[in-house]
């Protein structure tokens, strides 16, 4: 799954991430409304409670980034466009 909270604090995330248009993105991202329906890297499923999250992810530029993203409409749009050394790690 990939229960994700945007923790406030850059030294508290396990990842900084930025949101870039498509042609930029490491990640296509598409949110879901349910834990359950969030799998694999790029299902997220965005937690306002932090013990429920899998992964703290804190937003920031593209410059001090470790993961661009891009949000899709679509499940099946979602997934990795780019090689990265987080594949398969957003994801319990």
């Amino acid at each position: 799954m990939a229960r994700i909270y945007q923790t406030e604090s850059m030294g508290e995330a396990r990842i900084r991430v930025a949101i870039v248009s498509r042609g930029d993105a490491d990640l296509l991202v598409h949110r879901v409304a349910s834990w359950g329906l969030a799998h694999g890297d790029a299902h997220w499923f965005i937690t306002r409670n932090k013990q429920d999250a899998d992964f703290l992810i804190f937003f920031t530029s593209p410059g001090m980034a470790d993961l661009k993203i891009c949000f899709v409409d679509s499940q099946g749009e979602a997934g990795w466009q780019k090689e990265s050394r987080y594949k398969g790690r957003l994801a319990r």
